[in-house]
């Protein structure tokens, strides 16, 4: 693992357009069960444009911008010696269906422990405006040689 990624920024995805059934597929998928995610009705009577996405639906676009990381020659990570250590999300707002998110991201930091690397990288994303909707945080743990 290359250390000098560190506060590297890539470029920012493509957009990415929230569907309604990708919404409604992902709350399966979780077992969501708020009507907000499935009910058009619902989410407008609760004051959304569309469906609710869940709140763990931006990995979905965050996944985008990881594969930047790992694409890149320089990082050094052996994606066979990833572990997820850890994720969060910060929102500003929900993710709705129909907005157009792009998602830029920084590696934060990069730690050496006992022989493995943890890299934290952080994927902002915005709508088609250019206001922040949310923040996903990853850290990945890359094995060191056994």
């Amino acid at each position: 693992m290359n250390p000098e990624i560190q506060g590297r920024v890539f470029a920012p995805t493509d957009p990415y357009l929230v569907g309604r059934e990708k919404v409604r597929e992902f709350a399966r998928a979780v077992f969501a069960t708020n009507p907000l995610n499935y009910d058009v009705d619902a989410a407008r009577a609760a004051g959304h444009a569309d469906v609710v996405a869940p709140p763990t639906f931006p990995i979905v676009i965050q996944e985008r911008t990881l594969a930047q990381l790992l694409a890149e020659p320089d990082a050094g990570i052996d994606f066979t010696r990833v572990v997820h250590g850890d994720q969060r999300f910060t929102y500003t707002r929900p993710i709705v269906a129909g907005d157009e998110l792009t998602a830029t991201l920084t590696i934060a930091s990069v730690k050496s422990l006992g022989g493995h690397s943890m890299v934290t990288a952080v994927s902002e994303m915005v709508d088609a405006t250019g206001a922040h909707v949310v923040t996903a945080t990853s850290t990945l743990v890359v094995r060191g040689d056994e």
